[in-house]
């Protein structure tokens, strides 16, 4: 099993809300990822389309994939957090909704600044579409990413 076939497997282990929530991470890779959402009752408003928050949700999903598919030689010895999310809500979303998450920056020059100070920060953004290709919702996702081998410097 490769490193995105793994990072894609332990995604509903460690995020359970999302996985809950209906959220599938379809596709891993160096920087992008894609993820789905099927609308359900649970996942749905009161006026018949995908909640705000489950939307969210995939979005968020979907950017952490994104960055742990960049960071994905060195996963075991970082810690990612969300710092900041910000979502556009562009159309009723209704029906199943995909995710395509993508790095924001060069992954090279990521991997050599936290190598270097022992953290980094950097967006990932994310765009959400119905299955007729429209875009619902476009997220940017602010990632901080510390090593836990290094001291970082302030």
């Amino acid at each position: 099993m490769d490193i995105f076939a793994i990072i894609k497997a332990q995604m509903a282990k460690t995020v359970p809300f999302a996985a809950h929530t209906g959220v599938v991470i379809e596709e891993v890779a160096a920087g992008t990822s894609i993820a789905t959402l099927d609308q359900t009752d649970h996942t749905s408003n009161h006026i018949g389309s995908q909640h705000a928050g489950a939307l969210f949700t995939l979005g968020e999903a979907a950017s952490g994939a994104a960055m742990a598919g960049g960071f994905s030689e060195v996963m075991m010895s970082i810690r990612p957090v969300a710092a900041t999310a910000e979502i556009a809500y562009k159309k009723v979303a209704k029906g199943r909704i995909t995710a395509h998450g993508r790095v924001e920056g060069d992954l090279a020059t990521l991997r050599t600044d936290l190598d270097e100070h022992g953290k980094v920060q950097f967006p990932v953004t994310v765009t959400l579409k119905d299955d007729s290709d429209a875009e619902v919702a476009v997220m940017s996702v602010q990632w901080n990413v510390r090593d836990q081998n290094k001291r970082s410097q302030a």
